[in-house]
């Protein structure tokens, strides 16, 4: 068992219970960045475990159900409260397809073997659905007078849902470290001071998106290259 992990993970699911209760609230814009900083965290908790010798299966175990609240149930309440209001019987299945797809993708991970994970996932990792939710709906927060398109948001939750649970291979935190090889710090430096200066000009959610759809439309094709 690795406590500093284990806390890093516990602060994950305070940032998911956190972006619930800003969203009920209807602080979305609060709600967006707890479950950004769910991500991170996320990430955080990653690296520490793989430097553990001794794999723990509680960990394992902890990390998703933890991921289950903050990146499958957050996100989707935070779209439904701050898309719809009120109730829409659309809404409601997409975004419950979406949440079971978030636990059929956590459920399939945690019974993968590790020799076949070595640089990736099968399927879309449900920190970057969620990131790719709170980054979407934060771009529109921003502009009080707007809202996402209901067609249009409901379409992006579908997708993320059907990539969660496909056979689609995404990088991994060690694929990616493979992929930059010695320029890790200096990619996540760079990272830190686009999304510092974005912060200033107010445009970190638009940044954010960019990123997370990066991530989701190159990852695949990073790994086939990766696997020959």
């Amino acid at each position: 068992m690795n406590p500093l992990a284990n806390f890093l993970t516990g602060l994950s699911l305070i940032g998911g219970f956190a972006a619930i209760i800003y969203s009920l609230e209807g602080h979305f814009t609060f709600a967006c960045w707890a479950i950004i900083l769910s991500v991170i965290f996320d990430g955080l908790d990653g690296q520490i475990a793989r430097k553990n010798p001794v794999p723990s299966e509680f960990g394992k175990e902890l990390d998703s159900l933890v991921d289950v609240v903050s990146f499958g149930i957050a996100p989707s309440i935070l779209g439904y409260v701050f898309v719809y209001r009120e109730f829409y019987f659309w809404a409601t299945l997409v975004l419950f397809i979406y949440l079971t797809c978030s636990v059929l993708r956590l459920a399939k991970y945690n019974i993968t073997p590790k020799e076949k994970l070595v640089n990736y996932f099968y399927g879309l990792p449900t920190t970057v659905s969620g990131g790719v939710l709170a980054s979407f709906i934060l771009i529109f927060r921003k502009h009080r007078d707007l809202s996402p398109p209901p067609v249009i948001f409901l379409f992006i939750v579908l997708t993320l849902a059907i990539l969660m649970v496909s056979r689609i291979k995404y990088l991994n935190l060690d694929g990616l470290k493979q992929v930059l090889g010695k320029k890790v710090k200096l990619t996540v430096l760079a990272l830190t001071l686009l999304l510092i200066l974005e912060a200033f000009l107010r445009k970190v959610g638009i940044t954010l998106f960019t990123l997370f759809l990066i991530y989701l439309i190159f990852s695949p094709i990073v790994v086939k290259r990766l696997n020959r």
